[in-house]
């Protein structure tokens, strides 16, 4: 056999292995396929990079074996909830329940209900985007109006954080089916600024030596003042829950980093008599002391910030403060958050389809659902350099809504997830000035900087979006 034959030879048996590997695939309902994507490589120096493209196993829901894909919008209430699963849990406010073994969001009129949003739906501030959006819209009514549309009719139900709440609620008014929304509160990063302290790290605020402000005597003072803000959308329907604020650092080492503030500090006071109640020596702090303190920590800011939520608001949920870190990984930790906390959110990057064992444990340590309120992708057919920000890197639009598919479907088959929030409403704008070094030019929105709908990838979403309460039937009776 010549090299020729050889080769043509290798090639048939590999497109014949490729064939077998789908069918086998197709028969366990599992079939897929491959999208290229890069990951980011986090260096010690401090810097970032990313590795080659390589494929990732991808799920659609067109090779879900079994599954007929809709392409009707669904029969919701005004406020998303399906029509078709009515409880008899109707407070005129969100909630959330657990009916059987999986978790629902309950809408206001008592109809099951998944939270889909956009983070971030707001206008361009730079003078690139204020020409474009004067081109287009003419005035903020009209762009909210048309956002609103645009989400709806491709499956989206809520704005997720920092988004322009005013001008929704106001749309809202007239609106037959409005559009939900949720608020950052931001009490921690708040009462940094005004006490001193914070800086801006990429993509969040910081705080001297990874420890928040929690233990300080005005820390409470100042949330119960901070919380009166909420009685503007108490007795809100269209709100489905409040954010407190966004990454703060609960870290496992959190008892050394307060220790190793100045000695009359707060934070480093409240460390020393923690010891001393507890009987441990400094000298002699191992995991097991770390692993609880962090929970003390959490208990604390918690506890404080609930209780002023709840004191204005009672009749919206708190939806916790935007984890992003190892904080989830410990099981002290999440128990103790889930005693304050209506449903847990999480922002989830790294993972091109969500851990199992994490979305298990979550639930299994908190005994709370859970919210992915932030993760995104990055299209290299963009034009943009997309070096900044957490997200991966695919080749193309097409690809951008076949991660947001693989990854979502996931989350639809884990039981314990009620939403999520997808980053965000518009790309990253390089001509912008000032903004957070985690947003200055990458491919993370639905729009671009000219306000122009990144097609391919939002066929996809809505694809999935519009057939979520059939793909949780689906899943729940095409169990593993």
């Amino acid at each position: 056999m010549n090299n020729m034959k050889r080769i043509l030879f290798v090639i048939v048996i590999l497109f014949i292995w490729n064939d077998i590997k789908v069918f086998a695939q197709n028969n366990a309902g599992q079939a897929f396929t491959l999208v290229d994507a890069k990951t980011k490589i986090y260096h010690k120096d401090g810097t970032r990079s990313y590795k080659d493209y390589k494929p990732f196993k991808t799920r659609t829901i067109e090779l879900l074996k079994g599954f007929e894909v809709s392409t009707n919008l669904p029969k919701v209430s005004k406020y998303g909830g399906s029509l078709e699963h009515k409880t008899s849990h109707a407070t005129g406010f969100f909630h959330v329940k657990k009916m059987g073994d999986r978790w629902w969001g309950i809408d206001p009129l008592g109809y099951k209900y998944f939270n889909i949003a956009i983070n971030s739906i707001n206008t361009g501030k730079s003078i690139r985007t204020k020409k474009a959006f004067t081109e287009k819209f003419g005035s903020k009514k009209k762009w909210i109006n048309e956002t609103i549309e645009l989400l709806q009719n491709n499956g989206f139900n809520s704005a997720g954080s920092w988004s322009d709440v005013e001008a929704i609620v106001e749309a809202n008014k007239t609106l037959e089916k409005p559009l939900q929304y949720t608020v950052n509160w931001n009490f921690m990063s708040s009462y940094g600024r005004k006490r001193g302290g914070t800086h801006q790290q990429s993509g969040h605020i910081g705080y001297t030596n990874d420890a928040i402000f929690v233990f300080d005597p005005d820390f409470k003072t100042f949330c119960d003042e901070h919380a009166k803000k909420l009685l503007k959308y108490k007795d809100d329907p269209n709100l489905f829950g409040h954010f407190s604020d966004n990454e703060m650092p609960f870290k496992f080492k959190a008892i050394d980093n307060y220790l190793a503030l100045p000695k009359d500090d707060y934070g480093y006071l409240a460390a020393k008599k923690w010891l001393k109640d507890n009987n441990i020596n400094q000298e002699e702090i191992i995991d097991k002391h770390r692993e609880t303190f962090m929970a003390y920590v959490a208990d604390t800011y918690f506890s404080i910030v609930s209780a002023a939520i709840k004191k204005y608001d009672p009749n919206h949920m708190f939806i916790g403060s935007r984890f992003y870190s190892t904080e989830r990984n410990y099981p002290q930790f999440m128990k103790t958050v889930g005693k304050y906390l209506d449903v847990i959110s999480i922002n989830y990057y790294n993972h091109w389809t969500p851990d199992n064992e994490d979305v298990v444990n979550w639930e299994k340590w908190s005994n709370t659902p859970f919210i992915i309120s932030e993760y995104y992708v990055k299209g290299e057919d963009s034009g943009m350099g997309n070096t900044s920000g957490a997200g991966w890197i695919v080749r193309t639009q097409k690809d951008r809504g076949l991660f947001y598919q693989n990854y979502n479907l996931a989350l639809l088959e884990s039981k314990n997830c009620v939403g999520w929030h997808y980053f965000k409403y518009q790309d990253n704008d390089p001509t912008a000035k000032g903004v957070d070094p985690s947003n200055v030019d990458a491919n993370k929105g639905i729009v671009s900087n000219e306000y122009e709908i990144w097609t391919p990838m939002m066929e996809k979403m809505k694809a999935l979006n519009i057939n979520v309460y059939s793909l949780i039937e689906y899943f729940d009776k095409n169990e593993k």
